[in-house]
This record gives C-alpha cells, sequence and structure tokens, in this order.
C-alpha cells in the first residue's frame, strides 16, 4: 500500500505542475515603436538612344536604393547629404511645380524623368526641363554615377562595356 499511495503523491504533483504551469502567463513578443521610413524622393530616368533605366529611392532614414539596367545597391547617405537634397528640393520650390512638362516637340532620343518628392510627383523631359529642376536632376544623376563607379571599383569581376 505504500508503494501506491507514493504513486498517487507523485501524479498529484505531476497534475499539479501541469496545471500550474499554464498560469505563468502569455509570452508577448517584443515590439517595436519606430515606423517604417517614408520615401523622401524618389527620383526615375528612362530612354534616350542607349536605352537609360535609372532610378534611385531616397528613405528619410537615410537609405537608399540605386538601380541601373544592369544593377542594383543599396546605400546610405548620411544627413549632410539628406540636408544638401531637401535644400535642393527646397530652394527650387518643387511643390509649386505643375506635374507635367513635355516638349512641343517629342523625340525618340529624349530622355523623361519623373521626380516625387514626398507626395508630389513631376514628369518632365529634356528640352522642357524646368531651370529651377535641373539642380535636383544633376544631383540625382550624381548619385547614380557615383554609385556606378563605386560598385564597380568594389567587383572582383572586370567590367566590360558592351
Amino acid at each position: 500500500m505504500r508503494i501506491s499511495s507514493w504513486k498517487i503523491v507523485c501524479l498529484i504533483c505531476l497534475v499539479m505542475a501541469v496545471l500550474l504551469s499554464g498560469c505563468l502567463g502569455e509570452r508577448t513578443s517584443p515590439q517595436t515603436n519606430d515606423q517604417p521610413p517614408v520615401i523622401f524622393v524618389d527620383y526615375q530616368r528612362t530612354g534616350g538612344i542607349a536605352g537609360v533605366n535609372d532610378r534611385v529611392v531616397i528613405f528619410d532614414n537615410g537609405v537608399a536604393l540605386v538601380s541601373t539596367r544592369k544593377m542594383t545597391t543599396e546605400i546610405a547617405l548620411n544627413q549632410t547629404e539628406l540636408d544638401k537634397i531637401n535644400l535642393l528640393f527646397t530652394t527650387s520650390d518643387f511643390l509649386a511645380f505643375e506635374g507635367n512638362y513635355t516638349s512641343g516637340r517629342g523625340g525618340a532620343d529624349l530622355l523623361q524623368y519623373r521626380i516625387s518628392y514626398y507626395e508630389k510627383t513631376v514628369q518632365t523631359e529634356d528640352t522642357a526641363i524646368p531651370v529651377r529642376m535641373q539642380p535636383i536632376i544633376d544631383e540625382m544623376n550624381q548619385i547614380v554615377a557615383e554609385t556606378l563607379v563605386t560598385a564597380r571599383a568594389g567587383s572582383s569581376l572586370p567590367h566590360i562595356i558592351p
């Protein structure tokens, strides 16, 4: 009788342990209060005889995606660079631009530009670019050019221009 009472005590302890383990509380996953980054600038240059397709997407946290027909890479812009870009948009009065500037003549070899700054998007093309918008286009093209040079320099394979 002593063995069966020992088994009963062990069984009761085991049942109590299982029942009490459910009372430890719920496991909550850690939550971050950080908001996802917002697109600060979205620049796209397409067309031309060479079939250009360049894009720069800059987020408000300084992360930027630069893509061309041949590559896509991520770069980091520091606060000084972000401030410079923001100043270009502010001094050009970008938010006052109309939504579309096109050439009356047209042309198959013209480059088209689509530039978004926060919620405002402007489309234009060569020969119709507003003078105040040219510094923005120059800066975005510079980012693409510098990224290409850096990507080629960091590549372990030789870059062959077709």
